[in-house]
């Protein structure tokens, strides 16, 4: 009888210890935590279950525009249907990868920009504004020209700087000498920069953008320095001015025959050179800029809207390449770690020697400045005052320019 007791307790006490085992909780799957990537800066983590590291960022910007405060010149904003005031809604979404290897640094830009303007289309459009492959020291896809250093200190909203700013396609390479020093050879595509070809003598009624096609890429080429006391930059590009005069209007234009379709092939080129000296003595983050270019046949490397085209066509012989040349400079300065202004002027001067009936002549120069409050990190209010004038001296009698206009800024960036 005893022996049947202490049987019965240990199966009794082996069922309480089963029905207890199935009880216990089974072990949750590994997790794979979000580990932070403090190699490349600020906000880049690990991509789980990768070794590639990701930023995303964007911001928000919104602007309310006057633009009628000048004669306006070839401009509309001060005619009956002008708009004198317009406003800006603008959204950025960036994205931004990199990873190690062997050969080098792997990185993945991408940087969307999403508008809604007034007077424009209901629906926002949407600009790649940004995207390219970096892979060791190649660069592949849409980015800043390898011509550009410089391109100003304000926004330049409404009125550009004044100098060589301007994305493109293109298959670059750069090369790394070290002590901050480094090269690069691009091929860019040229559709990018064209400035267009003029019709006959400057006339306002040939005045048809004469470019052909597509034929050859721009070769841009860069030998630039990065060091503590700021950087600096010297730079070339060879553009084809290829094309020829048109006759019609400019929504049907037609190759002209009297003499023989004029098709032309021009070597355009510029060459520039700037710096930028870090000045901390004035107050951290302070910075002083000069940058000057010239060209024959490519005067978007010396301004972003050179007033003049690239070339203009005689009926009866070829193309004759425009001449310009610019310089400008800007300076950026903290007031206190939450007011700062920024100041940019600049001077550009464009010729075209067609004989002495039909010579033009145009000098281009603008100032802009600023007044920005920054009482957050990422956050800003302010106003810009933008001028530029444009005199022409030429047979057609282009009328002058002259443009003022300011904008009210709030932007968030993260």
């Amino acid at each position: 009888m005893k022996n049947y007791v202490l049987a019965a307790a240990a199966a009794g006490a082996f069922a309480v210890s089963g029905a207890h085992a199935a009880d216990l909780p089974v072990a949750p799957e590994p997790v794979d935590y979000v580990r932070v990537c403090d190699a490349y800066g600020s906000g880049f983590f690990y991509i789980p279950g990768t070794e590639t590291c990701l930023r995303v960022g964007g911001g928000m910007r919104v602007e309310f525009r006057f633009r009628d405060f000048a004669d306006d010149g070839n401009t509309n904003w001060g005619t009956r249907d002008g708009d004198a005031t317009t406003t800006r809604a603008r959204a950025y979404v960036r994205f931004d990868s990199r990873t190690n290897t062997e050969y080098g640094l792997l990185r993945t830009y991408v940087d969307l920009w999403f508008t809604g303007d007034s007077g424009g289309s209901t629906t926002p459009g949407v600009t790649l504004w940004n995207g390219f492959i970096q892979f060791g020291g190649f660069t592949f896809g849409r980015a800043e020209s390898f011509f550009d250093f410089y391109t100003g200190d304000n926004w330049g909203s409404l009125i550009q700087q004044g100098f060589s700013d301007h994305r493109t396609n293109l298959f670059a390479y750069t090369y790394g000498f070290g002590n901050g020093f480094s090269a690069t050879l691009s091929v860019e595509d040229a559709t990018f920069v064209r400035n267009g070809i003029n019709g006959t003598a400057f006339t306002t009624a040939a005045n048809n953008d004469a470019y052909g096609g597509h034929k050859w890429p721009d070769v841009v080429a860069n030998l630039r320095v990065d060091q503590g006391w700021g950087s600096a930059q010297i730079m070339g590009a060879l553009h084809q001015v290829y094309g020829g005069t048109y006759t019609g209007t400019t929504t049907n234009p037609t190759i002209t025959t009297a003499y023989g379709p004029l098709v032309d092939s021009e070597l355009g080129w510029a060459i520039g050179a700037g710096v930028t000296f870090n000045a901390p003595m004035l107050a951290p983050g302070d910075t002083i800029s000069f940058q000057g270019a010239y060209s024959q046949g490519a005067l978007r490397y010396v301004h972003e809207s050179a007033a003049m085209a690239d070339a203009a066509g005689l009926t009866n012989t070829n193309l004759e390449t425009s001449t310009g040349w610019g310089i400008g400079g800007g300076i950026t300065h903290h007031w206190t770690p939450m007011l700062s202004s920024a100041l940019t002027a600049n001077y550009a001067s464009f010729s075209n020697d067609l004989g002495a009936a039909a010579d033009a002549d145009v000098d281009q120069w603008g100032i802009q400045g600023n007044l920005i409050w920054s009482p957050v990190s990422g956050f800003l209010m302010g106003v810009e005052v933008e001028y530029e004038s444009i005199d022409w001296n030429v047979a057609s009698g282009t009328a002058d320019d002259d443009d003022l206009v300011a904008v009210f800024r709030v932007q968030r960036t993260f």
